[in-house]
């Protein structure tokens, strides 16, 4: 086993309850084979269409970034608190929540916490000349029976926020516009964790992660939500600069309990 140059450490913990929510800062959680406990264990279907509510669509779904979505009890309840842009809440368990959600967000939408056989989203492509589509909107499958989009963990690293921010001064490089789950401190320059892809990451004394992709960026890292503005160069200069990658994806080999500042370290 080799610890990474200098100290690295996990910096912080993200889960979100329900996806293309806005979710929750942890100081510590459990990890199993399904990726951090909890994590977009939840999803809103489009009636209609039958698609997972996603952020990736943000002509359709505008303002999702504007609900926050929070454990009531967990683990000992599944039960989600779900913040609306006006301030008022409504839980998952409340009869009424699919009423409610489909009127603040002018679709008629349902609330499910079972992932469908062959769940599909729709993916918006700005016009940006780097990536493979442009101004249009595609359907994209999603892996059987979850709610995430490729992997279930993300994880990205300072170094790479750093590197973007150096490239693009004025831009707002913060984690929430690219929700990752683990957030690792690193004082290297530059993409650190590209070099990670098929590498094995112990984090603390338990938990073993096995990095198995680059992670593709989409036009959710450039919608507005909270302070952060709507900002296209987001995603090119990430496009330009790195694949229009930022942060890795990880698969589960060793459960446990992470907890921020725990040590990373990379199995050779």
């Amino acid at each position: 086993m080799a610890a990474l140059d200098g100290m690295i450490t996990v910096s912080s913990l993200w889960r979100y309850p329900v996806k293309s929510m806005i979710g929750e800062e942890l100081r510590a959680t459990g990890v199993n084979e399904k990726g951090l406990l909890g994590d977009r264990s939840s999803a809103l279907i489009d009636v209609e269409t039958g698609k997972i509510v996603s952020a990736k669509n943000p002509k359709r779904w505008s303002n999702i970034f504007s609900y926050h979505s929070r454990y009531e009890d967990f683990p000992y309840s599944n039960c989600v608190r779900i913040t609306l842009p006006d301030g008022s809440t409504v839980k998952s368990d409340d009869r009424r929540v699919n009423l409610i959600l489909s009127e603040a967000l002018g679709r008629d939408v349902e609330f499910i916490s079972q992932a469908l056989s062959e769940p599909q989203l729709e993916e918006y492509w700005p016009d940006i000349a780097e990536l493979d589509n442009r101004d249009i909107v595609t359907d994209e499958d999603m892996p059987t029976g979850t709610f995430f989009d490729l992997a279930k963990i993300h994880l990205l690293t300072t170094s790479t926020l750093a590197a973007l921010r150096k490239l693009y001064p004025e831009g707002r490089f913060e984690p929430r516009r690219f929700r990752p789950n683990i957030i690792v401190n690193t004082d290297q320059p530059g993409f650190v964790e590209n070099d990670w892809v098929g590498k094995i990451l112990k984090i603390g004394s338990e938990v073993q992660l096995k990095i198995t992709d680059l992670c593709p960026r989409c036009v959710m890292t450039t919608v507005s939500q909270g302070d952060l503005p709507k900002d296209t160069n987001i995603l090119r200069t990430a496009a330009q600069h790195n694949g229009a990658h930022v942060g890795v994806y990880a698969e589960v080999l060793s459960a446990g309990t992470i907890t921020c500042d725990d040590v990373v370290s990379i199995i050779d």
